[in-house]
């Protein structure tokens, strides 16, 4: 038996309750790995609230989480990992816990924090996938709404390394590390078609919308093409002609892996992952027992929120094995 975070019942933060489970058996191809970092993601929220519901009823105890990273402990037959591995990837039924099962585990870079480690596969994959489904091009210009958030961040440092031009909508506090990035920042609300107009006067070509704040009409008209524009956040979508892109149940998506190994030439100059412990004012955060327990090397749970990092932290060799616990820079919520 080991301990996790889990809900019976779907509501507020308060729902979640620190729990004895069974400890999960790696199955063919799995690796079980001792967490070190579980993300914490809206999609995360959306579930435990019951806002999936519909979509995808809950089989009661769940255990959350989408994303994590630790040291592979157990690996099912098959697997390309071994025991005392650095990993991280996506949970196969939950990371909330002391252990979890990744189905696809992609070599954690040495150099790289457990928290943006953690962070970075949900969003990480998002972002990739969502650029290959706009076919963005270098010497084409893309716009990203919601440019200084988590799949943002990673969107537009993915794009300008591959000779994109991109404009990014923000708030007035992140435009001037959106412009580190590579991104022309203009601020959003009132005015941005304008202000984006007035940053690529070339016109726009495709549009990333991880916003969800009603952009998708205007959009739409920059690019002069609903095929042209796409979002993970605007659940009306349909009604504009976009694309609402989710997902991928491809178990041949190689985009993680490919996000580790290929950004060693990005010069985004800011790392910083954010740490959620327990009694944060994060939504999800809020309803984490403070007595969860750690044991071994770890002196504190770490619950990742999605990172705003640097590229170019991922340039360090990928293959890793257990080492003691580090000091890690983190970011405010």
């Amino acid at each position: 038996m080991s301990k996790a975070i889990t809900f019976s019942a779907y509501g507020a933060p308060e729902v979640l309750r620190l729990s004895e489970v069974t400890t999960p058996e790696p199955g063919p191809g799995q690796v079980r790995i001792r967490v070190r970092a579980a993300s914490v993601n809206p999609l995360d929220l959306k579930i435990r609230s019951g806002l999936m519901a519909k979509a995808a009823p809950a089989r009661f105890p769940v255990i959350p989480g989408l994303d994590a990273a630790g040291v592979v402990d157990a690996v099912g037959e098959g697997a390309d990992a071994a025991a005392g591995d650095e990993v991280l990837g996506a949970a196969v039924g939950g990371s909330y816990g002391e252990y979890a099962l990744l189905d696809r585990p992609v070599a954690k870079p040495q150099a790289l924090s457990w928290e943006v480690a953690a962070s970075l596969v949900t969003v990480g994959q998002t972002a990739s996938r969502v650029l290959r489904q706009l076919g963005a091009k270098e010497g084409q210009t893309l716009l990203v709404h919601g440019a200084g958030g988590s799949v943002g961040t990673v969107a537009v440092q993915l794009a300008a390394a591959r000779g994109i031009t991109v404009v990014g909508t923000v708030g007035e506090h992140d435009i001037e590390r959106v412009t580190a990035l590579g991104a022309t920042a203009v601020r959003y609300g009132d005015g941005w078609v304008e202000r984006v107009r007035a940053a690529a006067p070339q016109g726009v070509d495709v549009v990333f919308d991880a916003s969800g704040a009603g952009v998708l009409a205007d959009s739409v008209a920059l690019t002069g093409d609903s095929s042209r524009v796409i979002t993970i956040a605007d659940m009306s979508a349909a009604q504009h002609g976009v694309r609402f892109s989710a997902g991928s149940a491809d178990p041949a998506d190689e985009s993680l892996t490919q996000l580790v190994r290929s950004n060693s030439s990005s010069q985004a100059p800011n790392a910083r992952g954010r740490r959620c412990p327990p009694g944060s004012p994060h939504p999800e955060c809020s309803g984490i027992p403070p007595e969860f327990p750690w044991s071994g090397n770890d002196q504190a749970r770490r619950w990742a929120t999605p990172p705003r990092f640097s590229m170019r932290e991922l340039s360090t060799p990928l293959r890793g094995k257990a080492s003691a616990e580090k000091e890690v820079a983190t970011a405010p919520t």
